[in-house]
């Protein structure tokens, strides 16, 4: 009796070690944010429950992962980001030489017993190593150096644009960029490329009609993106086609008003004229049933789950923790701003999920991943003060 009262706890002081790891209000909000998800989910795929119970399994996955790195100490993530990039980058090229093509795409790499989206887990060895970087040259950080985190940044992010992704590229593009600003990258290099950036949006707006028009051709992009870009200036043009996701999910939002219409009572979402409704446009089933007040609501968690990150990146006692919690806070902001964006008709339609909501089992990993990598670092710094 006395061993069985002594193995219990151990097992309790396991358990408690192992929770330790956890952020409480950080684990609050995303309880909170995948209660709230699941709930818009199960009247996405009202009609499909298999889909469902799929989700359901995804999320058993992702808070496990999430739980496991959560205990990864920031001095051996340090030791795994060469490792982890180094592997991620030469998946992607095995992608380019033997990848799998699905709905025009070359993104999926056949590894035997599986199919995988190296692009994916690019999302995080990204910021992980250009934090490793810029962890090892703290001393003296020069122009060179920002040139080389240039290059470790471009190498994965071209490759993933080719296959063509527009939507992963921007997304380890924008992770990598939050590193090499939080770095101190001078606002004298960022403020010309805004500029160039705003220009080239004013003239795109204002020469819509000449460069969309037949014939055109825009050098380095494909026919579909460029597509997707005019169909962003003027959905009407093709209502049937390229511009009917806008077009629907943009009635779909405006037609839930202040409260919405309720929970699994969205006609345009259940007489399936909004396009994908459980994955990229998943924002608009939930703005037709929940109204104005639930996307607030939704908002809300979401800034407030950056903010929490922004917090502990603050609080981090080594560079390493600030800039790459730093970027995955900034993340979470690209993912949840592109796609409200694109699906209320913003910005071109560019297949990014809409974080921790839409369904998708490797986004949702990874971005359970990312919390684990903010716990991991907060756990450091509250051992630090013990």
């Amino acid at each position: 009796m006395q061993l069985t009262a002594s193995k219990w706890s151990a097992v309790r002081e396991r358990i408690g070690g192992v929770l330790s790891a956890l952020d409480p209000p950080l684990l609050a909000i995303t309880v909170l944010l995948l209660s709230l998800a699941t709930l818009v989910m199960g009247s996405a795929t009202a009609d499909f429950m298999y889909r469902f119970e799929a989700h359901l399994v995804n999320l058993a996955v992702a808070l496990s992962v999430m739980l496991v790195v959560a205990q990864i100490p920031p001095l051996r993530l340090m030791q795994l980001a060469l490792p982890f990039y180094a592997v991620g980058v030469v998946l992607l090229i095995g992608v380019e030489l033997f990848g799998e093509t699905s709905k025009g795409a070359q993104r999926w790499l056949n590894i035997g017993f599986t199919r995988i989206q190296p692009s994916e887990m690019l999302k995080i060895s990204v910021p992980l190593m250009l934090a490793w970087y810029f962890h090892r040259h703290e001393a003296q950080l020069r122009v060179r150096d920002f040139l080389v985190a240039a290059v470790i940044l471009l190498i994965p992010v071209l490759l993933i644009f080719h296959q063509p992704d527009l939507g992963t590229a921007i997304l380890v593009l924008a992770a990598g960029v939050f590193v090499i600003f939080f770095a101190g990258l001078s606002w004298k290099l960022i403020i010309p490329v805004l500029t160039v950036g705003v220009i080239a949006i004013a003239a795109l707006a204002a020469e819509g009609d000449a460069i969309c028009a037949d014939g055109v051709d825009w050098p380095g992009f494909k026919a579909y993106q460029r597509q997707r870009v005019c169909t962003l200036l003027d959905p009407t043009t093709d209502p049937r086609g390229s511009g009917f996701h806008i077009i629907q999910s943009s009635i779909a939002i405006g037609s839930g008003g202040v409260f919405g219409k309720g929970w699994r009572e969205g006609t345009q979402t259940h007489l399936e004229f909004v396009p994908e409704r459980h994955t990229d446009f998943i924002f608009a089933v939930m703005a037709e049933e929940f109204g104005l007040a639930g996307a607030v609501v939704l908002l809300c968690i979401y800034i407030a789950m950056i903010g929490r990150g922004l917090m502990i990146a603050a609080r981090s006692p080594m560079l390493f923790g600030r800039l790459l919690a730093g970027a995955i806070s900034l993340s979470f902001f690209t993912y949840a701003f592109v796609n409200m964006g694109m699906v209320t008709g913003l910005l071109p339609v560019v297949g990014v999920p809409l974080p921790f909501v839409s369904y998708g089992g490797t986004a949702l990993v990874t971005l359970c991943i990312g919390l684990g990598l903010l716990m991991s670092i907060e756990a450091q710094r509250r051992r630090r003060q013990r």
